[in-house]
């Protein structure tokens, strides 16, 4: 199974830790944040990485070449940031069969395999971590609702009143059906195009999407406090697992 890396973005609110590198080189606990996406993307079975790429590209494309860990890299350029759906549609060449789907700002310690493995199932069109958060916080994400079988029926980016506190966080399964659903997102309140629409359109054309409860922890690096609690937990989950 391929995998994708989104790892395009500028991280704004990053800064000062973006001022002279793009965030997926920005380092937690001594690595990349895109290394540790491609640590585990290669203990999920990982064939290829495709990882889109956009502000400082070169930067990335310089540090990791053509390979990691033996596992081949090729890259897609996202030339202007307007959303994950938009950036999606630039890998769309490149993939044949199921793939995984990893946002390349995010540091898991998680369940991701029971995604993969619901995927290989052969039952879903799509497969996506999901994390109850508090309600007063849902708004700030893709939020879902679910049937009684886990399988989502709706989701709504960023609503202001939300209908459940389960969201996405950012590690998915797709077929290529996510592809034809990208190219009809029409562009948010925001102006970007959405990965949670691409998801809705498939649900409302009958598609089998679904939601697999975290079990461990994630973190969204998106300001200097979460890369140092980011860290934090990393070097915790050191000291109580040493290497034999």
């Amino acid at each position: 199974m391929k995998a994708v890396v989104l790892a395009a973005g500028k991280g704004t609110r990053l800064r000062p830790l973006t001022d002279d590198k793009p965030k997926g080189l920005v380092e937690v606990n001594g690595k990349p944040i895109v290394t540790h996406c491609f640590e585990q993307l290669a203990e999920l079975g990982a064939e290829e990485f495709i990882v889109v790429v956009g502000y400082r590209k070169e930067d990335i494309i310089s540090y990791y070449d053509d390979e990691f860990d033996g596992i081949p890299i090729t890259y897609t350029h996202q030339r202007e940031q307007k959303g994950l759906a938009h950036a999606l549609l630039t890998v769309e060449e490149h993939i044949d069969d199921d793939f995984m789907l990893i946002l390349g700002d995010n540091i898991f310690q998680a369940n991701l395999e029971d995604v993969v493995r619901r995927q290989q199932e052969d039952r879903a069109d799509a497969a996506f971590l999901t994390e109850e958060v508090p309600y007063e916080d849902a708004s700030r994400f893709g939020v879902c609702d679910t049937n009684d079988y886990g399988e989502i029926t709706n989701v709504v980016e960023k609503p202001e009143d939300p209908p459940s506190n389960l969201v996405m966080t950012g590690f998915y399964t797709f077929t290529p059906a996510i592809f034809h659903a990208c190219h009809l997102v029409q562009p948010s309140n925001r102006g970007e195009y959405e990965i949670s629409e691409a998801i809705d359109l498939l649900i409302r054309s009958g598609r089998t999407i679904d939601a697999i409860r975290m079990d461990g922890w994630r973190i969204d690096v998106g300001y200097p406090e979460d890369r140092d609690e980011a860290e934090e937990r990393l070097t915790d989950e050191e000291v109580a697992s040493p290497s034999a």
